[in-house]
């Protein structure tokens, strides 16, 4: 049973600008750590190599997800991620870095950095090379709640204040186009990938929001904000109890809101706000009790 619920110890990572804790992660820049059960002290990357079994025994070098969340407490550079096509050709990584937030806080009035106004490679070069970051950037506002798909090729950037629930591709790699002209600790300008950022950027900007499909089930309702090649990711808002099938590989599972009980068979588990775990392929059936939201990804 021990190998159906697995919790994880997340990894905690200071930055310039605030900070990120890795609570799903197999990169080798961080992994998470088995905190109970069977695997007790195994990595998200060894129970990858060694007992795929678990994860339905689906193919792949490395683990495809890494969840996030990230804590802004000031400006987050203006930033791109490549294509898996381009990161395999020039960083000799097997993804590139799709990726999506799910906003868990911020102020009022709160925006980020998503898209550009050029229209074409030429105006868009002109533009970076002229520094006229104000009419390139579009600026939007953003709400607790508000969910955010972010392809590869999308500029972007969270802005201070904002507390971010972010799931993506297995990838570390980012290209700074612009940092706000900020210093790292010993006083130097943080390094800049503008000739990559150039090669990247998806240009025009291409509005691919999704559309949430909202379904009311007894005792529960499911947002399902994306589903995507890369990753399916859904809000689970349980109000009371709510009986399951999984028929997933895994299921990654974020609590954001509440406290409760997860059942599988004749084992409970307490679980509330800040618990991350993954379910195995062995869990056919399970159960919510409580008032509880839950963020949860799979393939």
């Amino acid at each position: 049973m021990t190998r159906k619920v697995i919790f994880f110890n997340p990894i905690y990572k200071n930055k310039v600008w605030g900070g990120e804790c890795w609570v799903f992660s197999a990169h080798t820049n961080g992994q998470s750590v088995v905190r109970n059960g069977e695997f007790k002290g195994k990595t998200l990357g060894e129970l990858w190599e060694e007992n795929r079994e678990i994860f339905g025994n689906i193919s792949g070098e490395k683990f495809p997800l890494l969840v996030k969340i990230i804590d802004a407490k000031e400006d987050l550079s203006v930033q791109v991620h490549p294509t898996d096509e381009y990161a395999k050709k020039h960083e000799n990584e097997e993804f590139g870095k799709t990726e999506c937030w799910y906003i868990l806080d911020c102020g009022i009035d709160a925006k980020m950095v998503l898209g550009i106004n050029a229209e074409s490679k030429e105006e868009l070069d002109s533009m970076i090379d002229k520094g006229k970051w104000a009419d390139l950037l579009q600026t939007i506002s953003i709400e607790k709640g508000d969910f955010f798909y972010v392809p590869s090729g999308t500029v972007h950037a969270l802005k201070s204040g904002t507390l971010v629930l972010e799931i993506q591709q297995n990838s570390d790699t980012t290209y700074r186009l612009y940092d706000y002209d900020r210093t790292d600790e010993d006083g130097n300008l943080r390094e800049l990938h503008v000739k990559k950022s150039k090669d990247v950027i998806e240009v025009p900007y291409l509005n691919k929001q999704p559309i949430p499909i909202v379904e009311n089930v007894d005792g529960m309702t499911k947002i399902k904000f994306i589903e995507s090649l890369y990753f399916t990711v859904e809000k689970y808002e349980v109000k009371n109890r709510v009986d399951l099938i999984n028929k997933k590989p895994f299921m990654l599972m974020s609590v954001i809101e509440g406290k409760g009980v997860l059942k599988v068979e004749d084992m409970k588990y307490p679980i509330e706000k800040g618990e991350h775990l993954m379910l195995s392929s062995e869990v056919d059936n399970y159960t919510l009790e409580g008032a509880i939201s839950i963020i949860v990804s799979y393939l």
